[in-house]
């Protein structure tokens, strides 16, 4: 009669042994990495139905293309004035991404800035009344000012894990962030578990990472957000 007891004995000690294995196989900090290779959200990416330079590609691809273009070209972070305008395709900042983003999508947007500014000066308090055409465009609030004006202005406040609030932001859009350390990057299409797109943007050197999350948090608030040319 000992060894059905026996039998029994190693079973359960078997069946311990097993449950341990899987446990520690699908731990918490393990099941967390795991869900992480799927995301949580799916978020339906919106597209410009405009073509401004007629390449066969929307404006919203073109606006995304034009910033990780940016990010394989890498250019030495360097802020500075040009004669003219536009530092050479090696240096940048964070506003030239932007431009050269808008330049591959078919815009000039330094001719819109000055245009509007020379227009509407008094709208513009960081020119304080006298334009400067080499140094206007590449100055986060004077576009904050250009884009508010025309462009589709979105909401500021950003719900990680809300799938109506994500919805209004879209790969393509603009971002500006508050000074003393004011900044500007493009939404990207790619997104995080929780369905927050990423940021292309250039603080230091060009990324696509989670500034959306960590430049409101840690640096400087979202003043502006802002869709180029009204999506629909």
């Amino acid at each position: 009669m000992r060894y059905p007891f026996i039998t029994f004995i190693s079973i359960c000690t078997l069946l311990v042994v097993i449950s341990v294995f899987v446990w520690i196989r699908l731990s918490p900090q393990t099941a967390t990495v795991m869900l992480a290779s799927k995301p949580r959200l799916h978020i339906q990416q919106i597209y410009s139905s405009r073509d401004e330079d007629r390449d066969g590609k929307n404006d919203t691809q073109d606006l995304l293309d034009g910033a990780r273009a940016e990010l394989e070209r890498q250019p030495s972070y360097r802020s500075a004035y040009y004669d003219g305008g536009y530092p050479p395709s090696g240096e940048g900042v964070c506003t030239d991404l932007v431009w050269r983003a808008f330049r591959d999508a078919g815009y000039e947007l330094k001719n819109l800035v000055d245009t509007d500014i020379k227009k509407r000066t008094d709208a513009y308090t960081r020119v304080k009344g006298e334009p400067d055409p080499n140094i206007d465009f590449r100055r986060v609030p004077n576009l904050n000012v250009f884009f508010k004006t025309h462009a589709t202005s979105l909401t500021l406040e950003l719900k990680p894990g809300d799938s109506a609030n994500l919805k209004e932001w879209q790969g393509g859009d603009l971002v500006l962030f508050d000074g003393p350390k004011s900044h500007i990057g493009i939404v990207s299409d790619r997104r995080d578990d929780d369905g927050v797109p990423l940021l292309i943007h250039n603080a230091g050197n060009t990324r696509e990472d989670d500034g959306l999350r960590y430049w409101p948090e840690r640096i400087t608030p979202i003043i502006g957000h802002y869709r180029w040319p009204t999506a629909n």
